[in-house]
């Protein structure tokens, strides 16, 4: 078996600021944004977190740096003289940040707890994020009333944390089937999550013994949501059960049209004695076509 190779050395090292040499000049705008501040107010909170990446330079030179050129301009503007980095194996700095996400909802959730867990006080945490301290109580408490299930659905998802507020006031089972609707819809909005709770039937609700109070609607209008809810979810389940088939026989029969107006005989009969009929034909072929362009764009861009 062929030997795979480290991509870092296993410890981090203590690198003099000044030996470390940027790969590009950081632009005016990246200072100026509230972004680079942020991070910024983290560092002289709470330090470096995510360490540099650096290489050594071929001949013994400065090192290079291949992530990490906001953090070490703050550093440099904090009067800080070293910080500890990762030394990578190789310089393809295009790699490092190739496959970096936003920080999913929960997964904050979680990196706070682990931090309050710590020592760190909530005031430090929220100067550091720059947020309200009231934030990071109510991203503490995120998940409470939460069904394990749905923070399995949702975790790796960036949702608004007042949805979860929502979700709290639902059963489990409840909870489940909405944290799947936003999910096929690709929503994860507290107005989505306001609008599902009002179509969602009392019976549902964690205290079922108290009307639902949902802002700007009134109760005649969620009793019309709940039951247009209830048959769109009975649609959608069905609609979700034959799609697979479905498909299958679109693809089927698009590639036999395909290859029936392909001849040259049979177009040439269809176009001179029922020009309607290739017409629907092509249409179908191109539809079909069209849909397995754009599933291989979405499975490509998730990649």
């Amino acid at each position: 078996m062929k030997e795979v190779k480290v991509a870092f050395e296993r410890g981090l090292v203590v690198v003099p600021l000044d030996e470390i040499l940027p790969m590009r000049k950081l632009p005016d705008a990246v200072r100026a944004s509230v972004k680079y501040k942020r991070i910024a107010q983290s560092v002289a909170e709470v330090g470096i977190i995510e360490p540099l990446v650096v290489v050594r330079s071929p001949g013994g030179g400065p090192y290079m740096l291949l992530d990490g050129h906001v953090r070490h301009a703050i550093l440099r503007d904090l009067g800080e003289r070293e910080t500890r980095c990762l030394l990578a194996s190789d310089d393809e700095a295009f790699t490092y940040n190739k496959r970096v996400n936003r920080l999913a909802t929960i997964q904050e959730h979680y990196m706070i707890v682990r931090a309050l867990e710590r020592g760190v006080s909530e005031e430090k945490l929220a100067r550091a994020l720059d947020v309200d301290v009231r934030s990071i109580k109510r991203r503490r408490n995120l998940l409470d009333g939460v069904a394990p299930e749905v923070v399995e659905l949702l975790k790796d998802r960036s949702v608004n944390p007042v949805t979860f507020e929502v979700l709290r006031k639902m059963k489990a089972m409840r909870q489940i089937e909405v944290a799947e609707l936003m999910i096929s819809a690709g929503n994860f909005t507290s107005a989505y999550a306001k609008a599902l709770l009002a179509a969602t039937r009392q019976a549902d609700l964690v205290h079922a013994d108290k009307p639902k109070k949902v802002g700007g609607m009134t109760s005649e209008q969620m009793a019309r949501m709940e039951r247009e809810m209830a048959s769109l979810t009975q649609d959608f389940k069905a609609l979700e059960a034959s799609y697979g088939d479905d498909v299958l026989h679109l693809v089927i029969a698009s590639g036999y049209l395909a290859r029936l107006v392909g001849n040259e005989e049979i177009e040439r009969y269809l176009r001179g004695r029922h020009p309607e009929i290739l017409d629907e034909f092509r249409a179908i072929i191109s539809a079909a076509s069209l849909d397995r362009s754009v599933a291989a764009s979405v499975e490509g861009a998730g990649e």
